[in-house]
Protein backbone atom coordinates (compact mmCIF):
# COMPACT_ATOMS: atom_id res chain seq x y z
CA UNK A 1 0.00 0.00 0.00
CA UNK A 2 2.44 2.71 0.99
CA UNK A 3 4.63 1.74 -2.45
CA UNK A 4 1.26 2.52 -4.33
CA UNK A 5 -0.09 5.58 -1.96
CA UNK A 6 2.94 7.32 -0.14
CA UNK A 7 1.11 8.96 2.16
CA UNK A 8 0.91 8.63 6.03
CA UNK A 9 -2.78 10.49 6.22
CA UNK A 10 -4.30 8.99 2.97
CA UNK A 11 -2.85 5.37 4.47
CA UNK A 12 -4.66 5.75 7.82
CA UNK A 13 -7.86 6.98 5.90
CA UNK A 14 -8.09 4.38 3.28
CA UNK A 15 -8.16 2.10 6.70
CA UNK A 16 -10.56 4.27 8.33
CA UNK A 17 -12.55 3.76 5.10
CA UNK A 18 -12.32 0.25 4.76
CA UNK A 19 -13.56 -0.14 8.18
CA UNK A 20 -16.87 1.82 7.49
CA UNK A 21 -17.50 0.17 4.61
CA UNK A 22 -17.21 -3.18 6.02
CA UNK A 23 -19.27 -1.74 8.72
CA UNK A 24 -22.39 -0.59 6.81
CA UNK A 25 -21.97 -3.66 4.59
CA UNK A 26 -22.13 -5.85 7.95
CA UNK A 27 -25.21 -3.45 8.96
CA UNK A 28 -27.31 -4.33 5.82
CA UNK A 29 -26.06 -7.96 5.88
CA UNK A 30 -27.73 -8.48 9.44
CA UNK A 31 -30.98 -8.13 8.30
CA UNK A 32 -30.47 -10.68 5.79
CA UNK A 33 -28.61 -12.88 8.01
CA UNK A 34 -31.86 -12.51 10.66
CA UNK A 35 -34.21 -13.60 7.95
CA UNK A 36 -32.31 -16.41 6.91
CA UNK A 37 -30.41 -18.17 9.72
CA UNK A 38 -29.57 -20.75 7.36
CA UNK A 39 -26.10 -21.84 6.03
CA UNK A 40 -24.79 -20.22 2.83
CA UNK A 41 -25.19 -16.44 3.82
CA UNK A 42 -24.61 -14.10 0.85
CA UNK A 43 -25.51 -16.92 -1.33
CA UNK A 44 -28.66 -17.52 0.63
CA UNK A 45 -29.65 -13.40 0.18
CA UNK A 46 -29.18 -13.30 -2.99
CA UNK A 47 -31.05 -16.85 -4.08
CA UNK A 48 -33.93 -15.17 -1.67
CA UNK A 49 -34.05 -11.70 -4.04
CA UNK A 50 -32.75 -12.50 -7.21
CA UNK A 51 -33.86 -15.98 -8.05
CA UNK A 52 -31.39 -19.15 -8.57
CA UNK A 53 -29.26 -17.96 -11.22
CA UNK A 54 -27.51 -14.94 -9.53
CA UNK A 55 -27.43 -16.94 -6.09
CA UNK A 56 -25.57 -19.85 -8.45
CA UNK A 57 -23.23 -16.79 -9.73
CA UNK A 58 -22.31 -16.26 -6.37
CA UNK A 59 -21.26 -19.12 -5.23
CA UNK A 60 -19.90 -20.05 -8.43
CA UNK A 61 -17.18 -17.06 -8.15
CA UNK A 62 -16.91 -17.50 -4.45
CA UNK A 63 -15.89 -21.11 -4.52
CA UNK A 64 -13.65 -21.01 -7.73
CA UNK A 65 -12.07 -17.87 -6.99
CA UNK A 66 -13.13 -15.62 -3.80
CA UNK A 67 -12.89 -18.17 -0.95
CA UNK A 68 -10.20 -20.53 -2.40
CA UNK A 69 -8.20 -17.57 -3.94
CA UNK A 70 -8.45 -15.84 -0.31
CA UNK A 71 -7.75 -19.28 1.43
CA UNK A 72 -4.64 -19.38 -0.79
CA UNK A 73 -3.42 -16.08 -0.47
CA UNK A 74 -3.47 -16.27 3.44
CA UNK A 75 -1.93 -19.27 3.14
CA UNK A 76 1.42 -17.83 0.74
CA UNK A 77 1.78 -15.00 3.43
CA UNK A 78 1.46 -17.47 6.20
CA UNK A 79 4.50 -19.16 4.65
CA UNK A 80 6.02 -15.94 4.03
CA UNK A 81 6.65 -15.27 7.69
CA UNK A 82 6.95 -18.98 8.53
CA UNK A 83 10.50 -18.56 6.23
CA UNK A 84 11.48 -15.58 9.09
CA UNK A 85 12.07 -19.05 11.66
CA UNK A 86 13.16 -21.09 8.55
CA UNK A 87 14.49 -19.66 5.64
CA UNK A 88 14.67 -22.54 3.73
CA UNK A 89 10.98 -22.68 3.35
CA UNK A 90 10.56 -19.23 1.67
CA UNK A 91 8.52 -18.45 -1.13
CA UNK A 92 11.36 -16.70 -3.19
CA UNK A 93 13.27 -20.39 -2.96
CA UNK A 94 11.96 -22.58 -6.42
CA UNK A 95 11.91 -26.24 -5.88
CA UNK A 96 10.73 -27.03 -9.43
CA UNK A 97 10.62 -25.21 -12.72
CA UNK A 98 9.36 -26.34 -16.24
CA UNK A 99 8.16 -24.63 -19.57
CA UNK A 100 4.57 -25.84 -20.43
CA UNK A 101 3.28 -24.85 -23.63
CA UNK A 102 5.51 -21.73 -24.00
CA UNK A 103 4.65 -20.42 -20.27
CA UNK A 104 7.58 -21.10 -17.21
CA UNK A 105 5.81 -22.00 -14.46
CA UNK A 106 7.69 -22.91 -10.99
CA UNK A 107 6.52 -23.62 -7.49
CA UNK A 108 8.42 -22.53 -4.27
CA UNK A 109 9.67 -24.10 -0.95
CA UNK A 110 6.52 -21.62 0.23
CA UNK A 111 4.31 -22.74 -1.69
CA UNK A 112 4.41 -26.28 -0.36
CA UNK A 113 4.38 -24.95 3.31
CA UNK A 114 1.12 -23.24 2.13
CA UNK A 115 -0.14 -25.71 0.40
CA UNK A 116 0.61 -28.59 3.79
CA UNK A 117 -0.90 -25.22 5.92
CA UNK A 118 -4.21 -26.00 3.76
CA UNK A 119 -4.32 -29.54 3.97
CA UNK A 120 -3.80 -29.42 8.03
CA UNK A 121 -6.64 -27.09 8.70
CA UNK A 122 -9.09 -29.10 6.18
CA UNK A 123 -8.21 -31.81 8.35
CA UNK A 124 -9.46 -30.07 11.45
CA UNK A 125 -12.28 -28.99 10.23
CA UNK A 126 -13.23 -32.15 8.56
CA UNK A 127 -13.23 -33.97 12.17
CA UNK A 128 -15.94 -31.71 13.59
CA UNK A 129 -17.36 -28.11 14.25
CA UNK A 130 -16.36 -27.70 17.40
CA UNK A 131 -12.64 -28.62 16.74
CA UNK A 132 -12.71 -26.09 13.87
CA UNK A 133 -14.58 -23.70 16.35
CA UNK A 134 -11.92 -24.41 19.10
CA UNK A 135 -8.94 -23.99 16.65
CA UNK A 136 -10.59 -20.40 15.44
CA UNK A 137 -11.30 -19.44 19.23
CA UNK A 138 -7.75 -20.05 20.08
CA UNK A 139 -6.24 -18.60 17.20
CA UNK A 140 -8.52 -15.55 16.93
CA UNK A 141 -7.47 -14.84 21.05
CA UNK A 142 -3.70 -15.60 20.32
CA UNK A 143 -3.32 -13.19 17.45
CA UNK A 144 -5.62 -10.45 19.20
CA UNK A 145 -2.96 -10.36 21.68
CA UNK A 146 -0.03 -10.63 19.61
CA UNK A 147 -1.64 -7.49 17.20
CA UNK A 148 -2.32 -5.49 20.72
CA UNK A 149 1.37 -5.47 21.80
CA UNK A 150 2.62 -3.67 18.22
CA UNK A 151 0.90 -0.64 19.60
CA UNK A 152 2.08 -0.91 22.96
CA UNK A 153 5.51 -1.19 21.99
CA UNK A 154 5.25 2.17 19.69
CA UNK A 155 4.33 3.95 22.30
CA UNK A 156 6.92 2.85 24.56
CA UNK A 157 9.82 3.23 21.79
CA UNK A 158 8.68 6.19 20.47
CA UNK A 159 11.54 5.88 17.37
CA UNK A 160 9.69 8.24 15.02
CA UNK A 161 7.36 11.15 14.28
CA UNK A 162 4.73 10.04 11.54
CA UNK A 163 4.50 13.00 8.96
CA UNK A 164 0.72 13.71 9.00
CA UNK A 165 1.42 16.46 6.15
CA UNK A 166 1.66 16.77 3.63
CA UNK A 167 -1.13 14.68 2.73
CA UNK A 168 -0.70 14.50 -1.25
CA UNK A 169 3.40 14.83 -1.98
CA UNK A 170 4.27 16.50 -4.70
CA UNK A 171 5.68 13.28 -6.69
CA UNK A 172 2.04 11.69 -6.53
CA UNK A 173 0.51 12.49 -9.85
CA UNK A 174 -2.61 10.38 -9.33
CA UNK A 175 -3.72 10.36 -5.61
CA UNK A 176 -7.10 9.38 -6.61
CA UNK A 177 -6.44 6.23 -8.58
CA UNK A 178 -3.58 5.37 -6.19
CA UNK A 179 -5.90 5.21 -3.28
CA UNK A 180 -8.07 3.19 -5.29
CA UNK A 181 -5.34 0.65 -5.15
CA UNK A 182 -4.64 1.11 -1.72
CA UNK A 183 -8.26 0.07 -0.71
CA UNK A 184 -7.73 -3.20 -2.94
CA UNK A 185 -5.37 -4.54 -0.19
CA UNK A 186 -7.82 -2.85 2.70
CA UNK A 187 -10.90 -4.21 1.85
CA UNK A 188 -9.00 -7.80 0.59
CA UNK A 189 -7.51 -7.48 4.87
CA UNK A 190 -11.35 -6.76 5.88
CA UNK A 191 -12.83 -9.59 3.55
CA UNK A 192 -13.63 -12.13 5.70
CA UNK A 193 -16.27 -9.65 7.86
CA UNK A 194 -19.15 -11.57 6.09
CA UNK A 195 -18.42 -15.17 6.78
CA UNK A 196 -20.63 -15.47 10.28
CA UNK A 197 -23.51 -15.47 7.59
CA UNK A 198 -22.32 -18.95 5.99
CA UNK A 199 -22.19 -20.90 8.91
CA UNK A 200 -25.46 -19.13 10.30
CA UNK A 201 -27.48 -22.81 10.45
CA UNK A 202 -24.96 -23.57 12.97
CA UNK A 203 -25.04 -20.78 15.21
CA UNK A 204 -26.87 -20.59 18.33
CA UNK A 205 -29.89 -17.97 18.02
CA UNK A 206 -28.40 -16.65 15.11
CA UNK A 207 -31.61 -13.81 14.78
CA UNK A 208 -30.03 -12.24 17.44
CA UNK A 209 -25.80 -13.67 17.35
CA UNK A 210 -25.34 -13.00 13.29
CA UNK A 211 -26.63 -9.00 14.00
CA UNK A 212 -24.29 -8.60 16.91
CA UNK A 213 -20.98 -10.52 15.46
CA UNK A 214 -20.95 -8.47 12.49
CA UNK A 215 -21.27 -4.76 14.37
CA UNK A 216 -18.89 -5.48 16.95
CA UNK A 217 -16.82 -7.65 15.07
CA UNK A 218 -16.22 -5.10 12.39
CA UNK A 219 -15.87 -2.48 14.62
CA UNK A 220 -13.80 -4.20 16.58
CA UNK A 221 -11.22 -5.09 13.35
CA UNK A 222 -11.01 -1.90 12.21
CA UNK A 223 -9.73 -0.71 15.67
CA UNK A 224 -7.14 -3.02 15.75
CA UNK A 225 -5.90 -2.42 12.17
CA UNK A 226 -6.17 1.10 12.64
CA UNK A 227 -3.82 1.18 15.73
CA UNK A 228 -1.48 -1.77 14.15
CA UNK A 229 -0.92 0.84 11.42
CA UNK A 230 0.03 3.93 13.36
CA UNK A 231 2.47 1.60 14.88
CA UNK A 232 4.32 0.84 12.08
CA UNK A 233 4.53 4.72 11.19
CA UNK A 234 5.69 5.46 14.62
CA UNK A 235 8.37 2.67 14.35
CA UNK A 236 9.50 3.34 10.60
CA UNK A 237 9.53 6.60 8.46
CA UNK A 238 7.42 5.94 5.27
CA UNK A 239 10.13 5.88 3.18
CA UNK A 240 11.68 2.51 4.92
CA UNK A 241 8.01 1.06 5.08
CA UNK A 242 7.26 1.50 0.85
CA UNK A 243 7.63 -2.01 -0.81
CA UNK A 244 8.05 -3.94 2.15
CA UNK A 245 6.15 -7.54 2.93
CA UNK A 246 7.05 -8.60 6.01
CA UNK A 247 6.12 -4.80 7.90
CA UNK A 248 5.60 -6.36 11.11
CA UNK A 249 8.73 -8.12 11.42
CA UNK A 250 10.81 -4.74 10.49
CA UNK A 251 8.82 -2.37 12.48
CA UNK A 252 9.23 -4.64 15.83
CA UNK A 253 12.97 -4.97 14.91
CA UNK A 254 13.27 -1.03 14.58
CA UNK A 255 11.46 -0.50 17.94
CA UNK A 256 12.84 -3.66 19.98
CA UNK A 257 15.54 -5.51 18.35
CA UNK A 258 15.28 -9.21 16.73
CA UNK A 259 13.84 -10.40 19.62
CA UNK A 260 10.47 -8.61 19.69
CA UNK A 261 10.49 -9.66 16.08
CA UNK A 262 10.42 -13.34 16.63
CA UNK A 263 7.31 -12.46 18.70
CA UNK A 264 5.65 -10.48 15.83
CA UNK A 265 6.57 -12.67 13.47
CA UNK A 266 5.05 -15.59 15.60
CA UNK A 267 1.71 -13.93 15.70
CA UNK A 268 1.56 -13.20 12.33
CA UNK A 269 1.82 -17.20 11.46
CA UNK A 270 -0.87 -17.99 13.82
CA UNK A 271 -3.11 -15.09 12.98
CA UNK A 272 -2.86 -15.93 8.96
CA UNK A 273 -3.29 -19.72 10.07
CA UNK A 274 -6.44 -18.97 12.03
CA UNK A 275 -7.99 -16.97 9.38
CA UNK A 276 -7.84 -20.03 7.10
CA UNK A 277 -9.30 -21.95 9.46
CA UNK A 278 -12.65 -19.75 9.65
CA UNK A 279 -12.39 -19.65 5.81
CA UNK A 280 -12.62 -23.46 5.48
CA UNK A 281 -15.18 -23.55 7.81
CA UNK A 282 -17.42 -21.08 5.93
CA UNK A 283 -16.48 -21.74 2.42
CA UNK A 284 -17.67 -25.18 2.84
CA UNK A 285 -20.84 -23.91 4.40
CA UNK A 286 -21.76 -22.33 0.93
CA UNK A 287 -20.69 -25.24 -0.92
CA UNK A 288 -22.74 -27.09 1.26
CA UNK A 289 -26.07 -24.92 0.32
CA UNK A 290 -25.57 -25.17 -3.30
CA UNK A 291 -25.11 -28.63 -3.37
CA UNK A 292 -28.39 -28.83 -1.36
CA UNK A 293 -30.36 -26.81 -3.55
CA UNK A 294 -29.28 -29.16 -6.61
CA UNK A 295 -26.65 -26.89 -7.87
CA UNK A 296 -23.86 -28.64 -7.19
CA UNK A 297 -22.61 -32.85 -6.71
CA UNK A 298 -25.34 -34.03 -4.71
CA UNK A 299 -22.69 -35.95 -2.65
CA UNK A 300 -21.06 -32.46 -1.46
CA UNK A 301 -24.36 -32.29 0.78
CA UNK A 302 -23.91 -35.05 2.58
CA UNK A 303 -23.13 -34.99 6.60
CA UNK A 304 -20.35 -37.06 8.15
CA UNK A 305 -22.42 -39.64 10.48
CA UNK A 306 -19.61 -39.08 13.11
CA UNK A 307 -18.52 -35.89 13.09
CA UNK A 308 -21.61 -33.91 12.13
CA UNK A 309 -19.71 -32.09 9.16
CA UNK A 310 -20.39 -31.17 5.55
CA UNK A 311 -17.44 -33.37 4.89
CA UNK A 312 -17.16 -33.93 1.34
CA UNK A 313 -17.84 -30.21 0.92
CA UNK A 314 -14.82 -29.22 3.32
CA UNK A 315 -12.34 -31.80 1.03
CA UNK A 316 -13.15 -30.18 -1.92
CA UNK A 317 -12.66 -26.74 -0.70
CA UNK A 318 -9.42 -27.47 0.94
CA UNK A 319 -8.14 -29.66 -2.43
CA UNK A 320 -8.92 -26.83 -4.79
CA UNK A 321 -7.94 -24.35 -2.37
CA UNK A 322 -4.31 -26.19 -2.23
CA UNK A 323 -3.76 -26.18 -5.75
CA UNK A 324 -4.83 -22.13 -6.16
CA UNK A 325 -1.72 -21.86 -3.53
CA UNK A 326 0.79 -23.44 -6.48
CA UNK A 327 -0.31 -20.99 -8.83
CA UNK A 328 -0.30 -17.33 -9.48
CA UNK A 329 1.09 -14.62 -6.93
CA UNK A 330 0.07 -13.45 -3.63
CA UNK A 331 -0.89 -9.79 -4.80
CA UNK A 332 -2.55 -11.40 -8.23
CA UNK A 333 -4.34 -13.92 -5.62
CA UNK A 334 -6.28 -10.95 -3.51
CA UNK A 335 -6.50 -8.74 -6.40
CA UNK A 336 -8.74 -11.46 -8.42
CA UNK A 337 -10.24 -12.17 -5.03
CA UNK A 338 -11.38 -8.71 -3.88
CA UNK A 339 -12.75 -7.21 -7.42
CA UNK A 340 -14.87 -10.58 -7.56
CA UNK A 341 -15.81 -10.17 -4.11
CA UNK A 342 -16.86 -6.50 -3.99
CA UNK A 343 -18.76 -6.97 -7.45
CA UNK A 344 -21.34 -9.25 -5.73
CA UNK A 345 -21.22 -6.62 -3.13
CA UNK A 346 -23.03 -4.72 -5.26
CA UNK A 347 -26.20 -6.80 -5.73
CA UNK A 348 -25.67 -8.01 -2.31
CA UNK A 349 -26.68 -4.75 -1.05
CA UNK A 350 -29.09 -3.96 -3.40
CA UNK A 351 -30.48 -7.42 -2.26
CA UNK A 352 -31.63 -5.46 1.21
CA UNK A 353 -33.84 -3.29 -0.86
CA UNK A 354 -35.61 -5.78 -3.45
CA UNK A 355 -36.63 -7.84 -0.05
CA UNK A 356 -37.92 -4.77 1.40
CA UNK A 357 -39.82 -4.58 -1.28
CA UNK A 358 -40.82 -7.94 -2.48
CA UNK A 359 -41.18 -9.48 1.00
CA UNK A 360 -42.47 -6.78 2.99
CA UNK A 361 -44.15 -9.20 5.66
CA UNK A 362 -40.76 -11.41 6.44
CA UNK A 363 -40.28 -11.16 9.79
CA UNK A 364 -37.42 -9.41 10.42
CA UNK A 365 -36.10 -9.72 13.94
CA UNK A 366 -33.31 -7.56 13.09
CA UNK A 367 -33.81 -4.47 11.14
CA UNK A 368 -30.79 -2.24 9.49
CA UNK A 369 -29.63 0.61 11.54
CA UNK A 370 -29.42 3.80 8.97
CA UNK A 371 -32.08 2.29 6.68
CA UNK A 372 -31.92 3.14 3.56
CA UNK A 373 -28.52 5.33 3.85
CA UNK A 374 -26.44 3.40 5.46
CA UNK A 375 -26.92 0.28 2.81
CA UNK A 376 -26.67 2.74 -0.32
CA UNK A 377 -23.48 3.78 1.16
CA UNK A 378 -22.64 0.18 1.07
CA UNK A 379 -23.64 -0.12 -2.50
CA UNK A 380 -22.33 3.10 -3.46
CA UNK A 381 -18.93 2.32 -2.04
CA UNK A 382 -18.81 -1.30 -3.75
CA UNK A 383 -19.32 0.41 -6.99
CA UNK A 384 -16.58 2.77 -7.18
CA UNK A 385 -14.23 -0.10 -5.44
CA UNK A 386 -15.25 -2.08 -8.85
CA UNK A 387 -14.96 0.81 -11.43
CA UNK A 388 -11.30 2.06 -10.39
CA UNK A 389 -10.38 -1.61 -10.16
CA UNK A 390 -11.20 -2.50 -13.66
CA UNK A 391 -9.62 0.62 -14.47
CA UNK A 392 -6.43 0.00 -12.71
CA UNK A 393 -6.14 -3.73 -12.84
CA UNK A 394 -7.76 -4.51 -16.15
CA UNK A 395 -6.09 -7.85 -16.46
CA UNK A 396 -7.26 -9.31 -12.92
CA UNK A 397 -11.06 -7.61 -13.56
CA UNK A 398 -11.94 -9.04 -16.88
CA UNK A 399 -10.34 -12.33 -15.59
CA UNK A 400 -12.67 -12.21 -12.38
CA UNK A 401 -15.53 -11.56 -15.28
CA UNK A 402 -14.77 -14.48 -17.16
CA UNK A 403 -14.61 -16.48 -14.34
CA UNK A 404 -17.44 -15.30 -13.50
CA UNK A 405 -19.00 -16.10 -17.27
CA UNK A 406 -18.27 -19.22 -16.95
CA UNK A 407 -20.69 -20.27 -14.73
CA UNK A 408 -23.11 -19.79 -17.28
CA UNK A 409 -22.78 -23.12 -19.03
CA UNK A 410 -21.84 -25.13 -15.47
CA UNK A 411 -25.41 -23.40 -13.77
CA UNK A 412 -27.49 -24.35 -17.51
CA UNK A 413 -26.06 -28.04 -17.12
CA UNK A 414 -27.10 -28.36 -13.36
CA UNK A 415 -30.49 -27.32 -14.18
CA UNK A 416 -31.39 -29.85 -16.74
CA UNK A 417 -29.54 -32.49 -14.27
CA UNK A 418 -32.53 -31.42 -12.21
CA UNK A 419 -35.23 -31.53 -14.78
CA UNK A 420 -34.19 -34.92 -16.27
CA UNK A 421 -34.22 -35.89 -12.30
CA UNK A 422 -37.41 -34.52 -11.60
CA UNK A 423 -38.75 -36.33 -15.02
CA UNK A 424 -38.06 -39.68 -14.07
CA UNK A 425 -39.12 -39.17 -10.62
CA UNK A 426 -42.37 -38.63 -12.05
CA UNK A 427 -41.88 -41.38 -14.48
CA UNK A 428 -40.92 -43.73 -11.62
CA UNK A 429 -44.20 -42.87 -9.70
CA UNK A 430 -46.63 -42.91 -12.69
CA UNK A 431 -45.00 -46.67 -13.67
Amino acid sequence: MAETLPSTTLLLLAWVLGGAFALAGGLSYAEMGAMFPLSGGVYVFLREAYGPLPGFLYGWVALLVVISGGIAAVAVGFAEYISFFIPAVSPSNVVWGATIAGVHATISAGQLVAAMSVLILGAINYAGVRSGNLTNAVLTAAKIAGLAVLPLLAIAAHRTTPALLPVVPEAFPRPIASFGIAMIAVLWAYEAWYFITYAAGEIENPKRNVPRALAVGVALLTTVYLAVNVAYFFALPLAEIRGVVRIAEKATVAMVGLHGADFVAATVVISTFGCNAAAILAGSRLLFAMSRDGLFFPVAARVHERYHTPHIAIVALTLWSTLLTLSGTYEQLFTYVMFSSVLFSVFGGLALFRLRRLRPDHPRPYLAWGYPWVPAVFVAGSIAFVWNTLMERPFESLAGVGLLALGLPVYWYWQHRARVARAGGMTSTCT
